[in-house]
């Protein structure tokens, strides 16, 4: 067996034990982020070194090594390196345990790469609760009342979720007597299986996989989490969850549901997911009109997010090519939304770490202490509204366009207006910090990572917008490898 095939894999795990003991020997703790983000940047060339090697597997077609699980790698490996620099600062709330925390983002992130080049149920289900277990420690963080809350509440509903998630599996296992997700499509093929409904057993199956892996990407009814959670989360963690987390949610949706019942099934979970795309939207931007915290806010904003995501989901037919604008639209929505809120947060921990406070009234005047994070968080804020020039504005015009080419012309005039209605409370920050009067006089400084971690982010909303067609390029590929 060629082990190089998992060589991003296996750095990411040996910078992980490197950074946990550099971290028993080491004084000057800066020095655990550069060992991480350099771990980070070899695994990232592993998989640029892979990319394009033609879809090899591994363990009997377990793992696959091809252009979608690559793509995530890196995905998933720059997030966590933003992750990283906009933790240099914050990292000081907790001097002691700086090596643990550094670790687990890097765990984490192995995890993530796994659930996006799995094939196989339980070894989704294997990769999925070590990205899991590693997120319930960095919620929990702070150990104050509020991150306590968060971690618990994150821990106690991830199990419920994860139970439901196997449960789904089983019921799924036990209609096609296969874990392997090509070989489940080919049993519901020789089963002739019509609809989801002509096999109650396979439907309930389908309901519980939906609802196991709708609880990851925080959508509509199994979002209770996402509010407590990213309010008592560390606010780079947080920012993690939103981007990374719902991103390797997405994969494994796109993998399970394109590859397994992606042939007479399609109509059916489809469906499934443009109603709780619909009802996502409005449920989170409605109720983020009414928060007062930043923090929860954007919990509710990801809500939303995660239903225009959706849309990608439900724009898929037995006709059409899995390469066709739906799926394409998600992962092209995947990368605006990534650089969009990741930059949101980046300049959020710069502003509240030295303010001490997550509430929006506090940011009053923002505009006058710190013009540039102000400028930075108003790009990231445009973006997410959807509105020019931004990534964000492709990504919606791009994932509506497949909506309507597609049929769901009522999902697209349900995206419209909530698009509408989350201008209102993403403007409502800006106004503060623009034109609100300052409570104090005093600058808000920042280190040099993290300013680097947030040009990055709004530089990537720009280029997005003016050189859109690379990255359309790219996700056309990486859905394209998907069998």
């Amino acid at each position: 067996m060629n082990y190089y095939l998992l060589a991003p894999e296996i750095c990411l795990l040996c910078t992980a034990f490197v950074v946990v003991l550099a971290d028993l020997f080491l004084q000057q703790k800066r020095i655990l982020a550069a060992v991480g983000i350099v771990g980070l940047v070899v695994s990232m060339g592993l998989s640029l070194s892979l990319w394009g090697n033609g879809g090899e597997t591994l363990f009997d077609g377990m793992l696959a090594v091809d252009e979608f699980a690559l793509f995530f790698k890196l995905f998933f490996s720059v997030a966590a390196i933003l992750v990283i620099l906009a933790s240099t600062d914050y990292v000081l709330r907790f001097p002691r345990f700086q090596g643990e925390y550094y670790a687990l983002v890097l765990l984490s992130t192995l995890g993530m790469m796994l659930m996006a080049a799995t094939r196989e149920l339980i070894s989704i289900y294997i990769a999925l609760e070590l990205t899991s277990i590693s997120l319930y420690v960095l919620v929990g963080f702070l150990k104050d009342p509020k991150s306590t809350e968060a971690g618990l509440k994150y821990l106690l509903l991830g199990a419920v979720a994860s139970a439901v998630l196997l449960y789904g599996m089983a019921l799924v296992f036990g209609f096609s007597g296969q874990t392997h997700l090509e070989a489940i499509a080919t049993s519901i093929e020789a089963q002739l299986v019509g609809r989801a409904w002509d096999n109650p057993g396979l439907l309930l199956g389908l309901i519980l996989l939906v609802a196991g892996l709708g609880f990851k990407i925080a959508a509509v009814p199994f979002q209770m989490w996402a509010p407590d959670v990213y309010e008592g989360a560390p606010t780079p963690i947080t920012a993690y969850l939103s981007v990374a987390s719902k991103a390797a949610g997405f994969a494994v949706i796109l993998n399970v549901f394109l590859i397994a019942f992606g042939t007479d099934l399609c109509f059916d979970w489809a469906m499934i997911f443009a109603v709780l795309s619909a009802i996502s939207m409005t449920l989170g931007n409605v109720v983020a009109i009414s928060q007062t915290n930043i923090k929860r806010m954007l919990a509710y904003s990801s809500i939303a997010h995660a239903g225009y995501l959706m849309i990608g989901l439900a724009a898929v037919t037995k006709a059409t090519s899995v390469a066709d604008f739906g799926p394409t639209g998600l992962i092209f929505f995947l990368l605006s939304y990534a650089v969009t809120n990741l930059g949101a947060f980046i300049a959020i921990i710069a502003i509240s770490d030295k303010i001490d406070s997550d509430l929006i009234d506090d940011y009053s005047g923002m505009g006058r202490r710190a013009p540039l994070l102000a400028l930075a968080l108003t790009v990231c804020l445009v973006s997410l509204t959807g509105l020019p020039p931004t990534a964000g504005f492709l990504a919606k015009l791009y994932i509506f366009n497949a909506a309507v080419h597609h049929g769901l012309t009522w999902l697209m005039i349900v995206a419209v207006i909530n698009t509408v209605i989350s201008a209102y409370y993403y403007f409502r920050v800006a106004k503060t910090m623009w034109l609100g009067a300052p409570i104090s006089e005093q600058g808000i400084p920042s280190s040099r990572p993290l300013r680097a971690g947030l040009s990055i982010a709004c530089l990537g909303i720009l280029v997005i917008f003016f050189m859109p067609g690379p990255f359309l390029n790219i996700a056309q590929t990486v859905v394209g490898a998907l069998p």
